[in-house]
C-alpha cells in the first residue's frame, strides 16, 4: 500500500520511460561549479570516512548520503550541493567506505541498514563546526540509512537535526532485489554487480586471504551477493536475515 498520494506530477514526453528517466541524466548530465574542501574522518573501529565540504560560510549544514556504488562526484549529489548552496546551506557529502576513491583498512563496507558510520558522520560535524542546524539528505539506500537512524535514535536524535530527506530509498530490500533481477532491469544490476566485484578485488590487494572473488561470476542476484559477503561481513544469518 503506497504512503504517498499519487503525484500530480507528469514528466515531459521524452522522459515518460523510466529506463530513460535512470539512464539519460547518468549518462549526460554535467554539473560544474562545486569546489569541494576534502576532510578525513576517523571510525571508532580503526577505519576512516572521506568527507567532502562546501562551505560558503552559512550556519546551516545538510549532510548528503549517496545510493549504492555511489560517491560525491555523482551528479545526483552535486546537484543537490548547488541547490543547497545556492538556498543559504553548507554541505557535507558523506563517502561509503571504500567510495571515496582509496581502499579502505578493514574489510567492512556499508550495507542499507548500517547506522554507525552516518552517526560517526553526523557527531563530527555537530562537534566540530558551530552549525545551529542540520538536514540529512540520502539517495537510494542512503534514504534507507537516514530513516533507520532516525528511528534508532528516537528521542535521542540532537535537537540540531531538524530536517531529513529520502529520495528512492529501497525500504523493502527483498521485494527491491527481486524487482531489480526481472528481465527490464537486470543491465542495472549486472552494472552494480561488477562494480562491487571491483571493490573486492581492491580488498584482496589490500588484505589478501581475508576476502575472494573466487567463483563470483555465478553470482547473478543481489541475494546471492549479499549470502555471500553482506551477511559474512556485518554477522547475519544470511541474505533474508539482513
Amino acid at each position: 500500500m503506497p504512503i504517498v498520494t499519487p503525484s500530480s506530477y507528469r514528466p515531459p514526453t521524452l522522459f515518460s520511460n523510466a529506463h530513460v528517466q535512470t539512464i539519460f541524466p547518468s549518462v549526460f548530465r554535467r554539473v560544474r561549479g562545486v569546489k569541494y574542501q576534502r576532510e578525513r574522518v576517523d571510525t571508532p573501529d580503526g577505519d576512516f570516512l572521506d568527507l567532502d565540504l562546501t562551505r560558503p560560510g552559512f550556519d546551516r549544514v545538510a549532510i548528503l548520503l549517496h545510493g549504492l556504488e555511489g560517491d560525491s562526484n555523482r551528479a545526483y549529489v552535486l546537484g543537490m550541493v548547488k541547490a543547497l548552496n545556492r538556498g543559504g546551506w553548507d554541505t557535507v557529502s558523506m563517502n561509503y567506505r571504500g567510495c571515496g576513491g582509496e581502499c579502505n583498512r578493514k574489510l567492512r563496507f556499508y550495507h542499507s541498514g548500517d547506522t554507525a558510520d552516518l552517526h560517526t558522520v553526523v557527531s563530527h560535524v555537530i562537534g566540530r563546526y558551530q552549525y545551529s542546524r542540520v538536514a540529512l539528505v540520502g539517495f537510494s539506500i542512503g534514504g534507507n540509512m537516514i530513516l533507520k537512524y532516525l528511528g534508532e535514535q528516537g528521542s535521542s536524535l540532537d535537537p540540531r537535526i531538524v530536517k531529513a530527506v529520502a529520495f528512492s530509498a529501497p525500504c523493502d530490500l527483498a521485494s527491491s532485489a527481486i524487482k531489480i533481477g526481472m528481465p527490464a532491469n537486470r543491465v542495472y544490476l549486472k552494472r552494480f554487480l561488477r562494480m562491487l566485484r571491483n571493490k573486492i578485488r581492491m580488498k584482496m590487494r589490500v588484505m589478501p586471504g581475508s576476502i575472494s572473488d573466487d567463483g563470483y561470476r555465478t553470482i547473478k542476484s543481489f541475494k546471492e551477493f549479499d549470502d555471500r559477503y553482506t551477511a559474512r561481513i556485518f554477522g547475519f544469518r544470511d541474505a533474508e536475515d539482513y
